[in-house]
């Protein structure tokens, strides 16, 4: 238990230095992955601009290529109609003409709205390639200003990542788990409080309890070196959240 708990408080310190020195680079990062998921968002609805109007016309020429066969069929039914042997051929004729007829009105009106279909399309990716481009330029002055405030703390940053790879390569996934659950919840290391050697113990750990929001037992805090943090292991649910109090 001892290791344990001594592995996850080295987990804890290493990640709350990687991120003092996020903080360092202020808003940087958010606004880079801001501006890269609106641009994404962008050339995502550019692409679907582009698939609509490519549709629009395809569906447009296929139209105009059907009314072409059915004015030809509508001239051969003309020319037939002179031919006829009996009122049922004449009958039966002028039916394949008026159904033909209705099917190039039907056409035509499908052409007019593909068209507008086509065109409204075509408007949006003009808009949007616009708008495009001065997203990419205030994302890459975003990105430059982040790269060189980076410089500053890569080699940092990688050493403490490091050191972090070690760390976790000690600690159970299930362990794991349940520190990273707290440092998501809490948006910190881990949920920590401060703790005394004499009779606040109690009263700070129970303080802690009631601000992880649900009712906690408490255990019993284990040894640590001389100096170093009280730690407490905290059970919900039959599930271990850990608590570490400096």
């Amino acid at each position: 238990m001892k290791n344990k708990l001594e592995y996850l408080f080295a987990l804890q310190l290493i990640d709350t230095e990687l991120d003092t020195l996020q903080e360092q680079k202020g808003d940087l990062p958010f606004e880079v992955q801001a501006l890269e998921n609106e641009l994404a968002a962008m050339r995502a609805r550019q692409t679907a601009a582009e698939q609509a109007m490519r549709q629009a016309f395809s569906n447009r020429d296929t139209a105009d290529s059907d009314i072409v066969g059915l004015r030809e069929k509508l001239d051969k039914y003309k020319g037939q109609q002179f031919s006829v042997r009996s009122n049922r051929e004449y009958d039966a004729l002028t039916r394949e003409m008026d159904a033909a007829t209705e099917s190039v009105a039907r056409l035509e009106k499908e052409m007019a709205a593909l068209e507008i279909q086509a065109t409204t399309a075509r408007t949006e990716m003009e808009e949007l390639k616009g708008k495009v481009e001065v997203i990419e330029k205030q994302l890459a002055e975003k990105q430059a200003a982040l790269a060189e405030v980076s410089k500053l703390t890569e080699e940092e940053e990688l050493q403490h990542q490091h050191e972090r790879e070690k760390a976790i390569a000690r600690i159970t996934k299930q362990d794991l788990a349940a520190y990273e659950r707290i440092r998501k919840a809490k948006k910190l290391a881990a949920l920590t409080a401060k703790a005394h050697a004499n009779g606040q113990r109690l009263r700070r750990l129970h303080e802690t309890a009631r601000a992880f929001g649900e009712f906690l037992e408490i255990h019993d805090p284990a040894p640590c070196p001389r100096d170093g943090p009280d730690v407490v292991w905290i059970t919900r649910a039959n599930k271990y959240d850990l608590a570490i109090h400096s």
